[in-house]
């Protein structure tokens, strides 16, 4: 397990997919389900197809597709923001009404659990009694 800092922001496809009313679609998960690190990084954590990312806290996790981009420094990752980064965002808002989307501490490790969609993700996290 290895601490980043979690960026997140809006992609261009995000957009257009969230906009577009899309987002219980496999490509919609594809898009926005994914842990983008340094190649160091992900060479370091060996490859992984996928990544479990833990609040600092380690009360909550979410399992997503990683990737190698040459575009995140070391020690960063960045996941699209949407349910599956605000998952571990931390929530603090210092005053300013808005959670630490840039710079969040969470832990990344290698996994084999199933990436869930939007509409399962949201059943998992927030459904009762069932």
């Amino acid at each position: 397990m290895i601490e980043f800092l979690l960026n997140t922001g809006s992609t261009i496809e995000e957009g257009r997919l969230a906009k577009g009313g899309s987002k219980l679609t496999e490509e919609y998960t594809q898009e926005c389900a994914v842990c983008r690190m340094n190649p160091v990084d992900f060479q370091a954590m060996g490859l992984p197809q996928r990544v479990l990312v833990s609040a600092i806290d380690g009360r909550h996790a979410v399992a997503v597709y990683a990737y190698a981009t040459d575009c995140m420094q070391p020690g960063q990752i960045f996941m699209p923001r949407a349910i599956w980064a605000n998952v571990v965002v931390d929530p603090e808002t210092f005053s300013t009404g808005s959670p630490l989307y840039k710079g969040s501490p969470v832990r990344v490790q290698p996994t084999q659990e199933d990436v869930l969609n939007a509409g399962d993700l949201t059943m998992k996290l927030y459904a009762r009694g069932r």
